[in-house]
């Protein structure tokens, strides 16, 4: 699968990190970012995801702050983007599955790199089943975008 990854200076480790298991995993990985643990601002890194997923020039994005709070509020003012902030795996793969979810949000002061490798993997394996229900549900997300 092609991914793209970013992070703010907070995330950098824990990017690096996960980059470096993704492309184990055999994946093309696109890494937009921070390339240092400077300080640096987190909207800038979920552009940066936001235009490679909307664009088509990735199929999915993950990104990392120290919380994952700031790039997921960021990353989803963005029309098309869909970001969740998980810390369980339940959680990651589910929001693939029913709310079409194409942007996997972490934590780096929130969980650890195990755990982070098993949120990936289930975002990896998750697939949209398109049941009416979550496509209804999916249309109402979609109508909000274009109202507010």
């Amino acid at each position: 699968m092609k991914l793209a990854i970013a992070s703010d200076h907070a995330g950098f480790e824990m990017k690096n990190h996960i980059r470096d298991f993704l492309l184990g995993l055999k994946h093309e990985v696109i890494d937009l970012g921070a390339f240092n643990t400077e300080p640096s601002d987190y909207p800038d890194f979920a552009e940066a995801i936001g235009k490679s997923v909307v664009s088509e020039a990735v199929e999915r994005g993950i990104l990392i702050c120290g919380s994952g709070v700031g790039v997921s509020v960021a990353a989803n003012k963005m029309r098309g983007i869909r970001a969740g902030l998980c810390h369980d795996s339940y959680s990651a793969r589910q929001g693939v599955e029913h709310d079409d979810m194409n942007v996997l949000v972490l934590g780096s002061r929130v969980i650890g790199p195990a755990l982070a490798e098993d949120l990936v993997q289930n975002f990896l394996r998750g697939v949209f089943n398109g049941e009416a229900r979550h496509v209804r549900r999916l249309n109402k997300v979609k109508a909000l975008e274009d109202r507010f």
